[in-house]
């Protein structure tokens, strides 16, 4: 399989990867403007922009939007994450330019007509309100609010409904005008794909889009902080965050393979010692999360009252122990689980169209599969044991919502690390 890049001279880049064998086309255009890049008076108005993506352009309704897609079979869809905003389409070969012309469409020419926007307000409202009563999602949030308190990284990717409530069409057309510039934008293809065919259309859609400059960043800074919500609720829901690295980190996939290991699946240390073995709660699991800056190493559980507190204190001890007892066979373990599911996901076209744009907005590259796995394999025991000593160590920071009245403060739990 060949990856090729294109960069018109606006900056705007064109990635794609052809995949013998394969009838249908995952691309769409992944853009460097989410969450993290609100100023505190516009959270949530990355998101509120994706619902809006789909309410109309200066040429299609927002049913011709949907009929354009659906009529040759394929599908259309958009999401916000904190560091970027995506739209992407999934379509037999034949219909790429179809495809490109929409998702072009919906980025250069939206009309967002304010009664469109008054639907989807409501609609963003609603999806604010079930967060809320979804405490295993709440949690999560309050976890993020908390480690990074003052952020744009600590604010939900979908706003408060205060916030939501405020937003005019002048708002959406200024965060358009500040944030969707070609030199931020990356057009990412795989599957059935022609990439000099691609490249001519998008030279033609995106060619005349001006470079704005590169936009900084405030740095982000993890903090130490707790949030709890005493509710009645069947379970307490834990979840808790130590400080990790970045993405472009040296010790990036150390991170990655001492989360697997410690709660990637059920031979996980944290599975088989709370729920194998004591059976203190029904879920639990962890993982690395990545930023350009930062990360965050981050477990979750959900237990009843009555065993909360051991819950935790477990956890405590599993951390500490893994400095110094972890063993090779898990560590082989875990790689192993990172291997095969970067490789099983990579047999999909989307994931394929999804990676080219990630590492591309990450390296200025894509680097072949075979570096990665490469990297993964360089983790050895003591970079895993390493990792963990610091993550025992590291700030962190926990969210608990629920009947918690027995789960011990973060100092407790800090405490129980640092014995």
């Amino acid at each position: 399989m060949t990856v090729e890049l294109t960069t018109l001279a606006n900056g705007f880049r064109i990635v794609s990867e052809a995949m013998p064998g394969l009838h249908s086309t995952a691309l769409g255009v992944w853009v460097t403007a989410g969450g993290r890049h609100e100023a505190p008076e516009e959270n949530g108005i990355a998101h509120f922009l994706e619902h809006m993506a789909f309410k109309g352009t200066t040429t299609r309704s927002a049913l011709e939007i949907a009929e354009a897609i659906e009529d040759v079979g394929g599908y259309l869809n958009a999401y916000t994450s904190r560091e970027v905003t995506a739209y992407y389409a999934r379509v037999l070969e034949g219909d790429v330019a179809l495809a490109l012309d929409v998702i072009a469409d919906i980025l250069l020419n939206p009309v967002f007509d304010p009664a469109e926007i008054e639907v989807e307000r409501g609609v963003i409202l609603q999806e604010i309100g079930q967060v809320s009563d979804t405490p295993d999602d709440l949690v999560f949030d309050k976890l993020q609010e908390v480690a990074y308190p003052g952020q744009a990284l600590g604010r939900p990717i979908l706003g408060t409904a205060e916030r939501v409530r405020a937003f005019s069409r002048d708002d959406l057309m200024s965060f358009i005008a500040r944030h969707y510039a070609p030199e931020r934008m990356i057009l990412a293809a795989a599957g059935a794909v022609d990439h000099a065919a691609l490249a001519r259309q998008a030279e033609a859609s995106f060619g005349a889009l001006t470079r704005h400059g590169r936009e900084a960043v405030a740095p982000a800074r993890f903090a130490c902080g707790e949030w709890r919500e005493i509710k009645r609720l069947e379970q307490v829901h834990l979840a808790l965050a130590f400080e990790g690295p970045g993405y472009r980190a040296d010790d990036f996939y150390a991170a990655q393979v001492y989360s697997t290991a410690m709660g990637g699946g059920m031979s996980s240390r944290l599975f088989q010692e709370a729920r194998e073995k004591r059976g203190l709660c029904y879920s639990i699991f962890a993982q690395t999360g990545a930023y350009a800056d930062t990360g965050m190493t981050t477990i979750y559980a959900g237990t009843s009252a009555s065993d909360i507190a051991e819950l935790m204190a477990l956890t405590a001890d599993e951390l500490r122990r893994a400095a110094d007892g972890i063993s090779e066979a898990e560590v082989a373990r875990a790689r192993a689980q990172l291997k095969a599911g970067l490789l099983m996901g990579l047999e999909s076209p989307s994931a394929r169209a999804e990676r080219a744009a990630r590492m591309l907005a990450i390296w200025g590259r894509v680097p072949p599969i075979s570096e990665t796995i490469e990297r993964i394999d360089a983790v050895d025991v003591a970079a895993v044991r390493a990792f963990a000593a610091r993550t025992a160590e590291a700030s962190a920071a926990m969210a608990v919502i629920g009947p918690a009245d027995a789960a011990p403060p973060l100092e407790a739990l800090r405490e129980r690390l640092a014995a």
